[in-house]
C-alpha cells in the first residue's frame, strides 16, 4: 500500500460512503490531477475569448529598477576590475614587445647619444621591461581597488536617488 487513497470508479476516495459529497477538481484539471490542453471555447457569439485575442502581438512589461544590492555591485565591480587590471598588464607587455621589436628604444637611445645628453640617457632605464611591468602591475592593483570602491559607492548612491525619484523604468517585450 502506498498510503495514498485510491479512487473508485465513481470518483470517490476509497472507503468513502456512496452518498458523500466530493470536492470538484480545480478548473483546467482533470480528476487525476493533470491539466487538460483544451483549445479556448467560443463564447455565445461564436468568437474566441478576449484573452486569446490579446496574445496576438508581443507582450510588453514595464519594470522599475528601484534598488541595487551594494554587496552584489561590489562583487561584480571587483571581478570586472580584476579583468581590467589583467588586461592592463597584458597590454603593457604587448606594447613593450612591439616597440622593442621595432627597435624604438634602441633608436631613441642612439638619438640621445648623438645629441650628447647624458641626463636623458638615464631616462632609458625607466623603459626597461621589468620596470614597465612593475608600473603596469601597480596601476592594475590601484585600478582594482578604485573601481571596486566606485562600484559599491555607485550602488549606494543609486539606491538613495532611486528612493527619491522612483528608480529606472524599463519596458521589456518578448519577440
Amino acid at each position: 500500500m502506498s498510503g495514498r487513497p485510491e479512487a473508485t470508479a465513481q470518483g470517490l476516495p476509497a472507503g468513502a460512503p456512496a452518498g458523500a459529497p466530493t470536492a470538484a477538481p480545480p478548473a483546467g484539471s482533470t480528476a487525476g490531477g493533470t491539466r487538460s490542453a483544451e483549445a479556448p471555447r467560443p463564447t455565445a457569439s461564436g468568437a474566441a475569448p478576449e484573452a486569446a485575442v490579446r496574445d496576438v502581438g508581443p507582450r510588453r512589461v514595464r519594470l522599475s529598477l528601484s534598488r541595487v544590492d551594494p554587496w552584489s555591485a561590489m562583487k561584480l565591480s571587483f571581478l570586472l576590475s580584476v579583468a581590467l587590471g589583467v588586461m592592463i598588464v597584458v597590454a603593457a607587455a604587448v606594447v613593450w614587445f612591439v616597440l622593442d621589436s621595432m627597435q624604438v628604444f634602441a633608436k631613441v637611445e642612439e638619438l640621445l647619444v648623438s645629441i650628447g645628453s647624458e641626463n636623458f640617457l638615464q631616462l632609458m632605464q625607466y623603459v626597461e621591461f621589468d620596470r614597465v611591468m612593475s608600473f603596469a602591475t601597480i596601476v592594475g592593483v590601484v585600478d582594482v581597488l578604485l573601481l571596486t570602491a566606485l562600484g559599491t559607492i555607485g550602488a549606494f548612491l543609486y539606491n538613495i536617488v532611486a528612493a527619491l525619484v522612483g528608480g529606472l523604468h524599463v519596458t521589456l517585450t518578448d519577440d
